[in-house]
């Protein structure tokens, strides 16, 4: 794995980032994991990796220190590997996300259209959206009962 550097950490000026060469072996103490930036954490899990009774949470954050998108990644990896949590992980991000075929890099734009398929997949979340886009005010009226800029009822 090649190590990533951040100029924009020590550096006055904004430059992209770059990957140095000595890369380093993926590690034996460790499975590495990966998944959605969007995560639900329980407290107990983030007073453990806050408090670290064990140095499992230490020892990844160190790892992912280097890593382009640390947050699809570290979690994950210290979740799967900790025994007392294993056994808590939800394999889904509640997000409903519409994908191009072939999947492109980001997803496509939500509209009107998509309500249907958005409301049937029983998702608390979705994205993308274009900003003030009609699909917003029919989820606000249609779905949460909000209208007129209120708030959501029980909100």
């Amino acid at each position: 794995m090649p190590l990533i550097v951040d100029p924009g950490l020590y550096r006055s000026t904004k430059q992209s980032i770059f990957w140095e060469t000595p890369r380093r072996s993926l590690p034996t103490a460790f499975k590495l994991f990966t998944g959605s930036a969007w995560v639900v954490l329980s407290r107990s899990f983030v007073e453990y990796v806050t408090w670290g009774w064990e140095n499992l949470p230490r020892v990844l954050l160190m790892y992912y220190t280097n890593f382009v998108s640390s947050p699809e990644g570290y979690f994950h990896t210290v979740l799967c590997n900790a025994p007392d949590f294993a056994h808590t992980i939800v394999n889904h991000d509640l997000h409903y996300i519409s994908w191009d075929n072939p999947p492109k890099q980001h997803p496509r734009t939500l509209s009107i259209n998509d309500t249907a398929k958005m409301v049937a997949s029983g998702a608390a979340f979705a994205r993308k959206f274009k900003a003030y886009d009609p699909v917003l005010d029919k989820i606000d009226e249609g779905l949460l009962g909000r209208t007129n800029g209120s708030l959501i009822p029980g909100g």
